[in-house]
């Protein structure tokens, strides 16, 4: 790939992630000039993971292990049997659990 305004011999670097179903769950496209944060892919991968499997979500600066957002779909009533480590709730639509894979 490569950059319309860039010098046609520099290449763009994207990186792409594939789910186990086959389709593109994230794109990154960085400039020829600047390198591939490793740490932050990692991280994303994480939460990519950690979302398929779990009805939540990750805000931004999320680290393995941080709490993570209920999504706005679970009730309240389904919050207990889904969540038993507890959840706290913000606002209505903003309800934080201890991230539920760890243990």
């Amino acid at each position: 790939m490569i950059h319309p305004n860039a010098d046609n011999k520099l290449t763009v670097r994207s990186v792409f992630v594939i789910g186990s179903d086959k389709k593109v769950k994230l794109t990154i496209t960085y400039p020829a000039s600047t390198g591939r944060n490793f740490d932050e892919l990692l991280r994303v991968i994480d939460s990519l993971q950690l979302t398929a499997y779990h009805k939540v979500a990750t805000p931004a600066n999320w680290n393995n292990g941080d709490d993570c957002v209920i999504v706005p779909s679970v009730s309240n009533e389904e919050i207990p049997s889904l969540f038993p480590k507890g959840h706290t709730e913000v606002k209505p639509y903003l309800r934080l659990t201890p991230q539920p894979n760890l243990k």
